[in-house]
């Protein structure tokens, strides 16, 4: 009887820990995103959304070598993405957006929730053409159009069974906890934290929702494949880009957008209407990057690769 009675109580238990997770969850509300067309749990407002990415981006760019100093490399890349944000949904062009070139060999790029994105030096100039810097950009605006960060968030909590969302509701010092412990999982790990680390479906979700907007803005979706190839040929090197921590691997990126692209863009193809924009991106932004001085991060990431390669040795 004993032993019936504790299971009892421990069941109850839990009922009531799923029922307060429940509540908590219930109290924060929810919406249906006019990107995705998804009903989403609203763990974090749009308020705190980018007062997150306004907490958070200052010391990311510093850990990334700051911006790069040329201020016509970095208009030329805001000018590029802000091509594609008039043709997000719902409010998000009305979005505080931030596109910040960072100075830094390491080939990354991501966004904060609230619209700051960000993009390596080290993957832009691996670029050819325009098309694949708005691929880039595009697929960043994803991110932050799905609130992929506010899921990860909802699932998190829904794991561990904290409520953090429930308290987030209750306003002042606790919305201040909140944004605190997710910057810290986001800026504790150089951009590669827990609530940036998107899963499979979220990454190829970006990637389309990247193409969607590319191509609203008259560029060729060929660019999205051709950053894939990129990818996977800096990937074959002696040290993976530390994008890869974050993102799937290329050969299946790949073969979804190819398959994406074939299926809703197939009228881009051969259509003068979506261009690559080879020869203005040679002209406006490699002439300009290939003349800068070395990233402040370059001594760094020779010593990391070298002390990568050595390690691998020694197993």
């Amino acid at each position: 009887m004993h032993a019936l009675s504790t299971r009892r109580s421990i069941a109850r238990r839990g009922l009531v820990a799923v029922a307060s997770l429940a509540a908590a969850l219930s109290l924060v509300g929810c919406s249906t995103n006019p990107t995705t067309g998804r009903s989403q749990y609203d763990s974090l407002s749009p308020e705190q959304e980018i007062a997150l990415g306004n907490q958070a981006a200052p010391e990311l760019t510093a850990e990334y070598g700051g911006e790069v100093t040329d201020p016509n490399l970095r208009g030329y890349v805001s000018q590029v993405a802000q091509r594609m944000v008039p043709y997000t949904e719902g409010d998000a062009p009305s979005l505080p957006w931030e596109f910040v070139l960072l100075d830094s060999d390491v080939i990354n790029a991501f966004a904060l929730p609230g619209g700051k994105v960000f993009m390596s030096r080290g993957l832009a100039a691996r670029m050819t053409n325009e098309a694949q810097l708005a691929s880039v950009l595009g697929h960043e605006i994803g991110h932050v159009t799905a609130r992929h960060v506010n899921d990860r968030i909802t699932r998190s909590n829904v794991v561990t069974g904290i409520l953090t969302v429930g308290v987030s509701v209750l306003g002042t010092a606790s919305d201040s906890g909140l944004l605190n412990a997710a910057t810290q999982q986001i800026v504790g790990a150089g951009g590669q934290g827990y609530l940036l680390k998107f899963n499979r479906d979220q990454e190829h979700e970006a990637d389309e929702l990247g193409v969607r907007y590319m191509v609203r803005a008259g560029y060729d979706p060929l660019g999205a494949v051709q950053v894939q190839q990129i990818l996977k040929a800096a990937s074959d090197g002696p040290r993976p880009p530390e994008i890869m921590s974050t993102h799937p691997l290329p050969e299946s990126r790949i073969t979804n957008l190819q398959n994406h692209i074939n299926d809703e863009y197939a009228f881009t193809k051969n259509n003068a209407e979506y261009q690559l924009y080879a020869d203005r991106f040679k002209q406006v932004f490699l002439s300009r990057v290939s003349v800068l001085p070395p990233p402040a991060d370059a001594e760094f990431t020779t010593l990391a690769v070298s002390e990568w390669c050595a390690h691998c040795a020694s197993q």
